[in-house]
C-alpha cells in the first residue's frame, strides 16, 4: 500500500510516473482502451491503472455446468463437490454434481429482496466438515429501515438434494438502518485464525454515504468479528470511544468482492462511481477515502465532493479501473489446472461481462487480462478440480447459469 501525504492530482506527477523505468519496461497493451470517465485524473503511481496484458495468455474454454437456475448471488463448494448457492429472492439450493438444483433449503430467514438487496453471500465455517456451520449475509427489513445482516446456521442436507438450516442466529447487524435499496455489499471471508471479515456498502445516497468516514457508523466498512458476531479484541478501534469496535477499515463505497491471498491476507474490490472501481488490501484502522477521495465522477457527470483523488491520511487503491468493470465475486488462484494464472486474482465483472484476471508482482498489479463470457458475472470460485467457476446473471433479474472455465 502506498500512503500519500500531499494532494497528488497534478499533470506533472502523471508525466513523471509515465517516464519511470517501471512503466517504460512493461510490454503489451492494456486490455482497456476506452476513454476514461475522468480523463483529467491521473494515477498516483505507475501501474495503478491500465496495466499491460501478459505476453503469454492461456486460451480459455468454458462450458455450462448448471442452467435454468434462479437469480443467484453467491456459490460455495461443499466438501463432497456439490455447490451451495444463494438466490437473491431468498432461497438456498444445493447444486448436484450433475448440475441440477435441489429443493429450496428450509429455514432461511426472511430477506428484503428488492433493488440491490436480497440473500447475498454464503461462507462455510473453516470446520464445516465436522460442524456443518455456514454463515450468510442478507438485506434485512427493520422497523427503522433496513440493512445488511449476517446469520449463522447448521446446514443439514437430506437425501432429496435439499435440506434445512438449524439453529439460525443473526449474529451481526450493520447499523444504523437506512430506508433504501442500494449498496448492501456484501462478502464474507474467513481469515486464517477463524476471524470473519464482513464487507458492506454505504447505502449509495448522498445523505448516508458520508457516514463511510464516521467510525460511529457501520456504513461503508469492513468488519472483523468472531463466530458469535463480536469484535475481535485486537481490532483497531476497540478502545476508541464512540467507534464501532467491529470495524477493521473504513472509507469504502460498496464492497462486493473479497478473498484471501496466498499469505492469508484480505483483498477486496469495491464498486466506484463512474470510474474508480478499486482493488485494495484493507489494513487495520486505515481510511480508504470514500466519499472524500476517489477516482471517477458522479453518475451525473459532476465531481464527487471536491474531485480529489489523493489526500493526507487516506490510502491509495492498489489498482483502479476507469471505466468500471463493476466487480462482484473474487477468488485467488492457487491451483495447477491453469498455471498461467497461479497467484492471480480472479474478479467477476458485471459490466465487463467476464472474468478479470489481475496478475500481481508483490502487492502491485503487474498485468491484467480478461476472459469475455458475454454475461454479467456475479461470483467466481476455484473448484476442487482447479477449474474456475463463474456465476452469471441477467440484468434486472432472471435466471443464472454456472460456467466452468478451463484451459483449452
Amino acid at each position: 500500500m502506498k500512503r500519500l501525504s500531499p494532494l497528488l492530482t497534478a499533470p506533472a506527477l502523471f508525466a513523471t510516473l509515465l517516464s519511470s523505468p517501471l512503466q517504460a519496461e512493461t510490454s503489451g497493451q492494456p486490455v482497456e482502451t476506452r476513454r476514461p470517465n475522468a480523463p483529467e485524473q491521473r494515477p498516483a503511481f505507475a501501474g495503478q491503472t491500465r496495466a499491460p496484458q501478459p505476453a503469454q495468455m492461456p486460451k480459455i474454454a468454458h462450458a455450462v455446468v448448471a442452467e435454468g437456475l434462479p437469480h443467484l448471488w453467491a456459490m460455495e463448494f461443499l466438501p463432497d463437490g456439490r455447490m451451495l448457492v444463494t438466490a437473491k429472492q431468498g432461497a438456498m439450493h444445493i447444486i448436484s454434481e450433475e448440475g441440477g438444483a435441489g429443493p429450496a433449503i428450509a429455514g432461511v430467514p426472511d430477506v428484503l429482496s428488492g433493488g440491490q438487496g436480497g440473500l447475498l453471500d454464503v461462507a462455510l465455517a473453516p470446520d464445516f466438515s465436522t460442524s456443518g456451520m455456514i454463515f450468510f449475509s442478507f438485506s434485512e427489513e427493520r422497523e427503522d429501515g433496513n440493512g445488511t445482516s449476517v446469520a449463522s446456521a447448521r446446514l443439514v442436507p437430506d437425501e432429496n438434494g435439499g435440506g434445512k438450516l438449524e439453529n439460525v442466529d443473526v449474529i451481526f447487524r450493520q447499523m444504523p438502518s437506512y430506508d433504501g435499496n442500494k449498496h448492501f455489499g456484501s462478502r464474507l471471508v474467513f481469515g486464517p485464525n477463524d476471524e470473519l471479515y464482513v464487507t458492506v456498502g454505504e447505502r449509495s445516497d448522498p445523505e448516508p454515504r458520508v457516514q463511510a468516514q464516521d467510525l460511529g457508523s457501520g456504513l461503508g466498512k469492513v468488519f472483523r468479528i468472531d463466530r458469535s458476531g463480536k469484535a475481535l479484541p485486537d481490532n483497531p478501534f476497540v478502545n476508541r470511544g464512540g467507534a464501532q469496535p467491529e470495524i477493521w477499515s473504513y472509507g469504502h463505497r460498496n464492497l462486493q468482492s473479497a478473498t484471501l491471498d496466498g499469505q492469508g491476507r484480505l483483498w477486496t474490490v469495491e464498486h466506484g462511481p463512474r470510474g474508480g472501481d478499486e482493488l485494495n488490501r484493507p489494513e487495520a484502522g486505515r481510511n480508504y477515502g470514500w466519499p472524500e477521495v476517489t477516482y471517477g465522477i458522479d453518475y451525473s457527470g459532476a465531481p464527487i465532493g471536491e474531485g480529489i483523488t489523493a489526500m493526507r491520511e487516506t490510502e491509495q487503491p492498489v489498482y483502479y479501473w476507469d471505466p468500471v468493470i463493476a466487480p462482484s465475486g473474487m477468488a485467488y488462484y492457487d491451483a495447477d489446472l491453469i498455471p498461467e494464472w497461479k497467484g492471480a486474482f480472479l474478479i467477476g465483472g458485471l459490466v465487463a461481462q467476464g472474468v478479470v484476471v489481475v496478475h500481481m508482482d508483490g502487492d502491485k498489479v503487474a498485468y491484467e487480462e480478461r476472459v469475455p463470457l458475454q454475461a454479467r458475472i456475479r461470483d467466481v470460485k476455484v473448484g476442487p478440480d482447479g477449474a474456475v467457476y463463474a456465476v452469471t446473471e441477467r440484468r434486472g433479474g432472471g435466471g443464472s447459469t454456472i460456467l466452468r472455465l478451463t484451459k483449452s
